[in-house]
């Protein structure tokens, strides 16, 4: 095994400074991308979906559960499986507590093409409590491209994404998707919402004028502990 080369305490802290340079131009680049992201146009979505979850069925207004902004997390689980993908089981594991996506009006889901009598035994294996739907028997995987159709004759062939989503009213709209690589680094609460239209509603973002599309504080001020959040 290659080890990093041994240096003094002040050889080591320069090359942290010219590090960190770096690291601090990678951060505003990431901002810009993330601004260029919620300026994305968005599609309306017109299908009616229906789900299987733990309540009986669902349609994707349904899974907002009543907030402004909806993630799905597309896990690969084909119906004929025993089991859910075990990468993607890993994504869950460490998914932070929903209650501050939340508290930002905003649901994270997972959905499977999977009966959903087959999830909720592996479900209650993993010990998961967030949200998790079926999409068995109806086009949301293929549409989204999660599950792309091979030759003729073949399953499909599956494969992870996010999709993000945004209300308004009673009319639902497609904001952005991302697939395999582009999930790397995602599971705390503020990777989830750089995907999203409204982002993390804070002052400093652009575009301007969606801190305050939920009337509730931004920054800071709106964190508490998970148990304090008023929902």
């Amino acid at each position: 095994m290659t080890l990093p080369p041994i240096v003094t305490r002040e050889e080591w802290r320069a090359a942290r400074e010219e590090l960190l340079a770096k690291e601090k131009a990678a951060t505003r680049a990431r901002d810009a991308l993330n601004a260029e992201r919620r300026r994305l146009p968005m599609v309306e979505i017109g299908e009616e979906y229906v789900f299987e979850g733990g309540d009986g069925k669902a349609t994707l207004f349904d899974l907002f559960a009543g907030r402004h902004q909806l993630v799905v997390y597309h896990f690969m689980f084909a119906p004929e499986w025993d089991a859910g993908c075990r990468s993607c089981s890993a994504f869950v594991d460490q998914i932070a507590h929903l209650a501050h996506l939340r508290a930002r009006g905003t649901e994270l889901a997972v959905v499977s093409r999977a009966p959903y009598p087959r999830i909720l035994p592996f479900k209650a294996r993993m010990g998961w409590t967030v949200p998790w739907y079926s999409s068995y028997g109806n086009d949301f995987n293929h549409d989204f491209l999660v599950s792309v159709q091979g030759a003729e004759g073949e399953e499909p062939h599956e494969r992870p994404g996010v999709s993000c989503f945004l209300r308004d009213r009673d009319r639902v709209f497609h904001t952005y998707s991302a697939y395999e690589r582009g999930l790397d680094g995602l599971g705390s609460t503020t990777s989830f919402l750089d995907l999203t239209a409204l982002g993390r509603q804070e002052e400093w973002e652009r575009p301007a004028g969606r801190a305050s599309a939920l009337g509730a504080p931004a920054g800071s001020e709106r964190i508490r502990y998970h148990d304090e959040y008023e929902d």
